[in-house]
Formats: structure tokens, sequence, C-alpha cells
């Protein structure tokens, strides 16, 4: 009994609930994963999600020190029961930045196309989104789906939970600005439309040589000279356009194009028919907090701003009205009016 007693003491870590504790892996099969803890018996690793568990066979082994969080200090059978989630995202999460850092690629599977692009897991379990924009063209986006790709990460957002992919190498501004040199604004070229979203067209332009695809993108503005709202209606991914440079966006690294002005703007030939002081009607076609609008006939369209509209005068949509032109407006592509007063209202001016 005096030689047991003088055997040293082995003390045990008592764990509680909601701890992190660090362990190392002692066995790893789909069926049971044990970590020593430095508890009285090994901690049993508990994760219901079959796609989790798998990605923890497949990604951690055994002898690596790992941090588990404590789900219950004890079970039934005398084990605590703990989690590796909170740990495999962690160095999910720097594998990414790693990536992304060093513009490397990894392998994922486009599970799932939406209206702006497709939904990406990868072999790490985790999910990302490709945007179209990002996405390599193709006539028919449903041919992506359930196929390997290769995904750069564009974006990578840890407080949002939020990943970005993109089938296309990243390019750090000097190399974007490099490989744009050839390109100058007015260039007319002909671009293939990758995706259509309700503030424009996002657009490939051909290759140059060995370099990469550029991406371009031609705003709703730049459509057309005249107004306009559904470009699903106008337009088809995979379409080849004509379109001309603009400008060089070298912070979202794409290239800025215009449909519109290949052609002369209208309104350029239209507003010559209009002179200052001249006397003009139509019917009110919109009212605002900034005015109303009033269409002059082919197209045209005139304004008279909210503090030329008399005290106590109200117009509403249809109404005719007479006016006299005292501007121009060239840039905003609008004749300028002041409504022409049949009496003189108290306190207009």
């Amino acid at each position: 009994m005096a030689e047991l007693m003088a055997r040293p003491q082995v003390s045990f870590y008592v764990p509680q609930k909601g701890e992190n504790v660090k362990g190392i892996i002692t066995k790893l099969t789909s069926s049971e994963i044990l970590v020593d803890i430095n508890a009285k018996t090994e901690a049993v690793v508990l994760e219901k999600e079959k796609k989790l568990l798998k990605n923890i066979v497949s990604n951690l082994k055994i002898g690596q020190e790992v941090e588990v969080t404590v789900l219950n200090p004890e079970s039934d059978m005398g084990h605590p029961v703990v989690s590796l989630r909170k740990f495999l995202n962690t160095i999910n999460w720097q594998k990414f930045a790693d990536l992304q850092k060093n513009k490397q690629d990894l392998e994922g599977v486009a599970t799932e196309l939406t209206r702006g692009g497709y939904l990406v897991e990868t072999s790490y379990g985790v999910s990302g989104f490709l945007p179209n924009s990002q996405a390599n063209v193709s006539t028919n986006p449903q041919d992506l789906i359930g196929k390997k790709i290769k995904v750069f990460i564009w974006e990578l957002n840890r407080p949002q939970n939020k990943i970005i992919f993109s089938q296309k190498p990243m390019q750090t501004r000097e190399e974007f600005e490099k490989v744009t040199l050839h390109i100058t604004v007015g260039d007319k070229l002909e671009v293939t439309i990758s995706n259509i979203t309700p503030f424009g067209l996002f657009v490939v332009l051909p290759k140059s040589g060995s370099e990469q695809a550029l991406d371009g993108l031609i705003h709703i503005s730049e459509i057309s000279w005249e107004k306009v709202e559904n470009l699903d209606e106008l337009f088809s991914q995979g379409q080849s356009i004509q379109a001309q440079v603009i400008g060089k966006d070298s912070d979202a690294k794409r290239i800025d194009l215009s449909i519109k002005r290949l052609q002369k703007d209208p309104f350029e030939k239209q507003a010559k028919s209009f002179k200052v002081d001249q006397k003009v009607s139509g019917n009110v076609t919109s009212v605002g907090q900034s005015g109303i609008i009033v269409d002059l006939g082919e197209g045209v369209e005139g304004m008279i701003r909210k503090e030329k509209i008399p005290p106590g005068v109200t117009y509403g949509e249809g109404q005719e009205v007479s006016a006299t032109v005292s501007q121009i407006d060239t840039k905003r592509r609008k004749i300028i009016l002041i409504p022409v007063l049949l009496k003189k209202t108290i306190g207009y001016r």
C-alpha cells in the first residue's frame, strides 16, 4: 500500500462545456474520430452533418494537433464529446487566404445555376458564388452544372462568410494596365456577352495574342440614346455585338464600352429645331420631385423644373401644356422650359 501511495499522481484535464481545447487526433475514420485532450478518456468527435464529417476525414490526419470545442464534458459512456467544426472552418479560411494571395486556383463543382451566376462547392466542403461575369462564356449556362471546374478566389470576406470565385486569373492594377496598352478610347470591337444584369451587360473582349481575355462592361445608360429598361428582351448571353471603348477601369480590371456611341446622338439634330424663347406645347409624361417631363414629339423631351412651376399650379400625366424654351441642355438631352401663364400668379417669379 505504501508503494502504491508513493507513486506520482497523474492529473487529468476536466473539460468544461463551450471551452476550446487543444488535443491530438488518435483515431480518424468515417465511423469514429477520437482526440486526446488529456482528459480521463479520449474525447469523441460528434458531427451530424455528413458533408462536414467527410471533409474532416479528407483534410485531417492521425497525430495532427487540433483545437476542439467541448459540447458535453462527459457523455453517458464517460467520454467528453467535442466538435471540430470551428477548427476546420478556421484552417479552411486560412487556406483560401493563401490561395488568394498566391493567385492559385482550386477545384470545385458547379452545383446550382442562379440568375446572377453559379453556386460552387469546393473540395474543402465550403461553397462560394461564381458570378456570370467571372465565368467562362457558354452559349448554354446549364452546361457547367455538375462539372468540375478550376476557380480563383476573387473576393474573400470571412465576417460575412462570403467567397466570390472567378474562372479568370487574378490581375494586379499594374498587370491590367500593361495588358490593356493596345486598347485606346474610341476603338471599335466585337465583344461577347457573358452576363446580363439590370444595370448593364458584362462582356468579354477578343484575345490579343497569348494574353488572357479581358472583361468589359456596357452600362445600361450606354446601350442606346433612347431609354432602355429591360436588357433581357434585347440581348442574350453568348451573343456577339459591336461596341466602342470609352474608358478603362483599373480598379475593377475591366474595359468600359458603349453601343450607343457607335452612332451620332440624334438629339443633336433634333435640338436644332428649337430656339430659345420659342413657344412650344406638349403632353406631360411624368411628374417627379425635380419637375415635370413633357413630350415635345419625335423623341424629344422637355423639362419644367420644380422652381419654375407657379405656386398652386399642378400638372398631371397626359395634360397638355404650353411653354417657352429657356435653354437647350445637350448634356442631359433635354429642352428646358418655362410654362406659359394665362394669368400671372401671386408669388411667381
